[in-house]
């Protein structure tokens, strides 16, 4: 018997000028709640419009459990009774009443007589607060009733599994906690959930998976407390915290150092970080770069990376170079050092052997510097 409920093998889709998706692999059990988040554009509407079969593969395949959904022979209308979708939009039809729009499918389809699929209706109505909603039109509802309308509508399929592209997107707030409930109490009733959103906060309340998309495919998978409190990858680490970035690299010893710290200067008073913290990351840069790390370097090849995040206010510094394998405290350069320990906290130093910049070591800023006589880390 399958264990799984979908299955994703090596889809990719291609438009003209643009390849959103180039190799997604993933494998998704009876009763999830999977949150898709990520930067725009990384094809993260395209994946659920594909596993719906709104839009074609351009290669790999998907599998609804025996199903093959990507097959020419596919039946997509039988498919997609097994598939609900619930859009930004919320795409009532506006002729007919808030029943009617539940009742429509499950007759149409499923062929259920009428009166089980109104008293149906009513139940699904009843458990989202919308009981005395049953007769309205689309027209007569808020943007957050006909979203829930939009969830009791799929619901009465009984799907095997429900899609979610950005639910709230297009609510206000007060709109939107109206629906989150909605999406909580389903996500609790057992239904398979695959929802993109770019609501941290839900995703994290309501997912038992998390799938962070970049780079063409899943860039990393994991449980919420994993990618939000513990990332193992770059990009994922930078978007959970609401990282800005500036990369300084260097490559020649006669770099252009007060160029540097004009960008330096820029990029924190955009970003709006601390003078403090400001004057601080211009002294490690200099002590790090100029004092340290050039007159050990004879074909410097530096890259200083300054990650600030903008949820946390955490400030870290990314020093990669190459040479030797060299850990910048055992620098004979105490004044150097004085004023570095005084600044930062080194929280790491590693050897990366076969690669251009072996060296790395990661300076966490303090928020508060000590003061400079301390001689440890």
């Amino acid at each position: 018997m399958t264990e799984y409920l979908l299955k994703i093998e090596h889809l990719q889709k291609a438009y003209k000028e643009v390849i959103p998706l180039k190799d997604v692999n993933l494998t998704v059990s009876p009763g999830e709640i999977i949150s898709i988040i990520g930067p725009s554009g990384t094809g993260k509407s395209t994946l659920l419009r594909m596993i719906n079969r709104l839009e074609d593969a351009t290669a790999g395949k998907i599998y609804l459990r025996d199903m093959e959904i990507t097959s020419p022979d596919c039946d997509i209308s039988q498919a997609r009774q097994k598939i609900g979708m619930i859009f930004q939009s919320f795409n009532l039809f506006p002729h007919l009443t808030v029943a009617e729009n539940i009742m429509a499918a499950p007759v149409a389809l499923k062929k259920r007589p009428r009166q089980e699929a109104y008293d149906k209706a009513k139940e699904l109505l009843a458990s989202v607060g919308l009981a005395d909603k049953t007769f309205s039109y689309p027209d007569e509802l808020s943007g957050g009733q006909q979203q829930r309308v939009a969830i009791v509508r799929a619901l009465a399929m009984e799907p095997q599994l429900l899609l979610l592209d950005e639910p709230t997107s297009a609510l206000d707030p007060t709109m939107t906690g109206e629906v989150e409930a909605v999406i909580r109490k389903v996500a609790g009733s057992g239904v398979t959930m695959m929802m993109v959103t770019h609501s941290m906060e839900l995703a994290q309340r309501v997912s038992s998976r998390i799938l962070y998309m970049d780079e063409g495919g899943i860039y990393e998978d994991g449980t919420p407390q994993e990618i939000f409190s513990n990332p193992k990858r770059e990009r994922t680490r930078q978007f959970v915290g609401q990282m800005k970035v500036l990369e300084i690299n260097i490559d020649s010893p006669d770099f252009e150092f007060y160029g540097c710290n004009a960008a330096l200067e820029s990029f924190c008073r955009k970003n709006e970080i601390a003078t403090s913290v400001m004057h601080a990351l211009m002294i490690l840069f200099e002590e790090t770069c100029a004092q340290i790390l050039l007159p050990r370097l004879k074909e410097p090849k530096i890259r200083w990376r300054l990650e600030y995040s903008v949820k946390s206010e955490q400030t870290m510094i990314w020093l990669e170079y190459n040479g030797e394998p060299f850990d910048i405290r055992q620098s004979d350069n105490d004044l150097s050092l004085k004023l570095i320990r005084g600044l930062a906290e080194i929280a790491e130093y590693e050897v990366r052997e076969g690669t251009e910049r072996s060296n790395r070591v990661l300076l966490e800023v303090r928020r508060r510097p000590v003061k400079q006589e301390i001689q440890e880390w």
